[in-house]
């Protein structure tokens, strides 16, 4: 239970399943008997976490011991045949080691819901299998490492603070946080989005991480600009907005995430990040002020419109020389127009 200044939240000590997914475990236990593997399945990550939160929650990541995903959705399908039912198809998303994608990823539907299927990982993150410890602790934060074991039905605490850290607000790295914001950096960006969901306590080292110059290098090197305005979406979508653009401009990412026009002085774009989080926050108080009946997407234009307010009239002179103003340019680059799509 935490207080954190907000209403207790009360973590659970077991995981109650609903009926879909005790049918889809249920599919997995077959599987396993069918073909008498020795291969244990562990759902891992914010499935585990919303569920001991008492949060329903179909984001099902599933991880194998001693076989890789495509292979386990082979046999699945196998077993399906045996039983006359009607094959399913999926999808292989190959590792990419470069961009920080160690993991190759496979992607079924079972009874309507698309489950991720990954090999747990090792220390050094390539191919060969970890164990579960291994694997907790190559995870972002510890509130994340929680595994719950499909064969025994109990939730398992390999870094032995995920419980802990859950229960008194905590965000945590498993590891140093530069170790894991190196990593996979954008893990940043996470930690700051799970610290305003959930209203937890980001602790001091790991903002001094996020602050560190070789961090943001791999923010800039390793994330796509994709992946980044992903993040950042689901923070203006969620509860504490303003509250996580503040940690952007605290940690000195504004300009990461909201990258300028290359040929555009950044100076000039920095003297108004400040502004631009104030403005938000402002917007943000008068829209609960006046109590506005917004959908999700006109709420989400009304927070970019009054986060870029400041620098509305900024422009820079293109590779055309045409005037271009660099609102145009971040909502084009660094955003991809995610606020105007659902």
């Amino acid at each position: 239970m935490k207080t954190n200044g907000t209403l207790p939240v009360i973590v659970k000590e077991t995981i109650d399943l609903n009926d879909k997914e005790k049918q889809i475990f249920d599919r997995l236990h077959k599987v396993i008997a069918h073909f008498n593997l020795e291969t244990k399945l562990r759902v891992v990550g914010g499935w585990v976490r919303d569920k001991l939160l008492g949060k329903e929650c179909y984001d099902i990541d599933i991880a194998l011991d001693n076989m890789l995903g495509r292979e386990f959705c082979e046999k699945i399908n196998e077993y399906l045949v045996s039983t006359c039912e009607e094959t399913q198809g999926f999808d292989v998303i190959q590792s990419n080691p470069d961009k920080s994608k160690h993991l190759e990823t496979t992607r079924m539907s079972l009874f309507h819901v698309w489950i991720d299927f990954v090999h747990l990982r090792s220390e050094d993150c390539n191919l060969q299998f970890g164990s579960p410890k291994e694997d907790a602790y190559r995870r972002d934060l510890t509130i994340n490492t929680l595994f719950y074991n499909i064969n025994t039905c109990l939730v398992e605490d390999f870094t032995k603070r995920g419980l802990d850290d859950l229960k008194f607000g905590k965000i945590v790295t498993p590891l140093p946080p530069k170790v894991t914001f190196l990593d996979y950096p954008l893990r940043v960006l996470r930690a700051i989005r799970f610290s305003t969901r959930f209203g937890f306590e980001m602790v001091e080292e790991l903002k001094v991480a996020a602050l560190d110059n070789d961090v943001k290098s791999a923010i800039l090197g390793k994330v796509s600009k994709e992946r980044m305005a992903f993040e950042i979406d689901l923070m203006v979508n969620g509860n504490q907005p303003t509250k996580a653009l503040t940690y952007i401009y605290d940690l000195g990412l504004f300009s990461i995430v909201f990258t300028p026009p290359t040929n555009h002085k950044p100076l000039i774009l920095e003297e108004h990040e400040k502004s631009c989080v104030e403005y938000m926050d402002l917007a943000w108080r008068q829209f609960h002020e006046v109590g506005c009946n917004f959908i999700d997407k006109q709420r989400r234009l009304y927070l970019y419109a009054s986060l870029f307010l400041p620098i509305r009239n900024t422009v820079y002179v293109d590779n055309k020389d045409k005037m271009v103003y660099v609102v145009n340019y971040i909502l084009k680059n660094s955003l991809k127009f995610v606020g105007l799509k659902t």
